[in-house]
């Protein structure tokens, strides 16, 4: 069994190691041409009912709106995380021969796993064009060192 004071030293060391990793990514992304900054927004999901579709009478469909990403307090005074938004970042790069931006999100995971409620909101951002595509950033190694690969989510 795990104390209460193994778990807060086990999570703040996983949120050290997600920081640390967001850096990484941020810096990769830069590296091949792309200008970053931290996305500030969220997807705030919620349900409708409509129409009589299932045996309840109802169907359920997943409306939503962006929102300004709110602040993690950390106690009185002290903010652990300002704006964690979804996805972490807002990427875009200038290709001169088309004249036109590419607009990408990226979510910084470790393990490359989205939780269903992200899924979701990648899903409405997507669908409501407000990138052009999410790309999915993990860490992998290879002979001992770290590569971070990009998956685009569809």
């Amino acid at each position: 069994m795990v104390s209460t004071e193994e778990k807060r030293k086990i999570g703040k060391r996983s949120r050290a190691a997600g920081q640390k990793f967001e850096v990484l990514v941020r810096s990769d992304l830069e590296s091949k041409g792309y200008i970053c900054d931290k996305w500030t927004n969220n997807v705030d999901l919620f349900c409708e009912l409509e129409g009589a579709d299932n045996q309840w009478g109802c169907k359920n469909v997943f409306k939503g709106k962006l929102v300004k990403a709110k602040v993690k307090w950390a106690g009185p005074g002290r903010p652990m995380m300002m704006g964690a938004g979804f996805p972490d970042f807002i990427a875009f790069r200038y290709f001169w021969n088309t004249k036109c931006y590419e607009v990408i999100g990226v979510e910084a995971k470790i393990n490359g796993y989205l939780d269903p409620a992200e899924r979701k909101k990648c899903e409405w951002l997507l669908k409501n064009k407000v990138f052009s595509k999410i790309l999915i950033a993990k860490k992998t190694k290879v002979k001992n060192r770290i590569v971070i690969d990009y998956e685009e989510f569809k």
